[in-house]
């Protein structure tokens, strides 16, 4: 027998940059950014929006075009408007779309997709340019609290099959990230609430003093204070960031601490047909999972009444009916989300829980009677 050993690595640099306006008018922050990360004025680039973004503005594709008329940058064709949330990752003829104007426009590997929207249509823009010619540069311009503070400075792309979150996806890290304060202007009280529960779920694994924080300012964030979101979102995406940096950015092992509260949420979102949205689902994911963490004795109950009652004054529901959706055979339905976890990361089931906040600690079973009698415990206090 003969071998070859073979080992190499790979260095990634993606920088998230935080600005106040973009494509409007103003400074030319654009310009500056592309300066500082080589983009050449020969580059090509598709651009990917949210439709949702377009009904509530309608400047940013006029602004895209002006910017485009005033620089030696290539514009390929018209701006693509793909639908907003779930909708763009359930139907797989919205990423053929994509792959199809790739392919028209020439879209090569020195090229950018540009993807502009809220967290569903990055992940499916990512996913489209990570799977044509094995992997187009993309930059991301995340529009919503959720995604810019989380999915959006993150290396995953996917889209949903077989009734699955995320079941068909990529690790591709975006060549650059630039979050613009100014969309966020444009997002329903629902919308921009949807991204908080991402924040207290990383404070809660991860530091305290930010959970602190959530909980000090909770009236400024229910008042969309504009100063606190934005430090809120910093310091979320900067918490997701030091970790993606850490020894298993593309979740290799069976550890996913950053996924905190999702086992169940991606289940709820499934079981409502996406009604519920992600940082709704997340919000009452972490707080079945506190109440687990209680009932096995490792976290104290105000600790536990401290979350849930920040989550409620955050107005967010802590329980929905779906939680308690049987099968044909009596079986709950959101136990299921449990097996399609560990299915996904492969390996041991492997969950995140807290044994006090800003401490997570990973366990790898989780009694069922147990989290029925959670579930229970939240209809009751709903």
């Amino acid at each position: 027998m003969k071998i070859i050993p073979q080992k190499f690595k790979i260095d990634y640099h993606f920088p998230v940059y935080f600005v106040d306006t973009l494509f409007e008018s103003g400074e030319n922050y654009l310009q500056k950014i592309f300066n500082e990360c080589g983009i050449t004025e020969e580059s090509k680039f598709l651009f990917v929006i949210d439709g949702n973004l377009i009904k509530k503005n309608n400047t940013l594709i006029p602004g895209i075009e002006l910017f485009f008329q005033l620089h030696a940058y290539k514009l390929a064709g018209a701006p693509l408007i793909i639908p907003g949330g779930e909708a763009a990752k359930i139907d797989f003829a919205v990423t053929h779309k994509i792959l199809e104007a790739i392919n028209n426009y020439g879209i090569d590997r020195h090229s950018y997709v540009v993807g502009i929207g809220g967290g569903a249509v990055l992940d499916v823009a990512g996913f489209a340019a990570a799977i044509a010619h094995r992997g187009i540069r993309h930059i991301r311009i995340p529009t919503t609290v959720l995604s810019q503070n989380d999915s959006g400075v993150g290396v995953k792309n996917s889209i949903n099959y077989f009734g699955k979150k995320n079941f068909i996806g990529t690790f591709a890290p975006p060549f650059l990230v630039i979050n613009n304060n100014a969309f966020l202007n444009n997002l329903s009280d629902r919308d921009y609430r949807c991204g908080i529960p991402e924040a207290i779920k990383v404070g809660l694994i991860k530091d305290a003093a930010f959970f602190d924080f959530i909980e000090t300012f909770t009236e400024k964030l229910n008042q969309r204070d504009d100063e606190t979101i934005r430090k809120l979102i910093f310091r979320c995406a900067e918490l997701h960031l030091q970790h993606i940096a850490g020894n298993d950015p593309f979740e290799k092992g069976n550890s996913r601490p950053l996924d905190y509260g999702h086992w169940s949420a991606h289940k709820l979102e499934q079981l409502s047909n996406y009604k519920i949205l992600h940082g709704e689902a997340v919000a009452m994911g972490i707080c079945l999972d506190a109440v687990y963490a209680n009932l096995i004795g490792m976290l104290s109950k105000d600790e536990l009444m401290r979350i849930i009652n920040l989550i409620k004054i955050l107005r967010f529901n802590i329980y929905a009916a779906e939680m308690e959706k049987t099968d044909d055979n009596g079986k709950n339905l959101m136990i299921e989300g449990l097996q399609e976890f560990r299915e996904h990361l492969g390996g041991r089931l492997t969950i995140m829980l807290i044994k006090k906040i800003g401490v997570g600690v990973e366990v790898n079973e989780m009694d069922e009677s147990l989290v029925k009698s959670s579930i229970t415990f939240l209809k009751k206090i709903q």
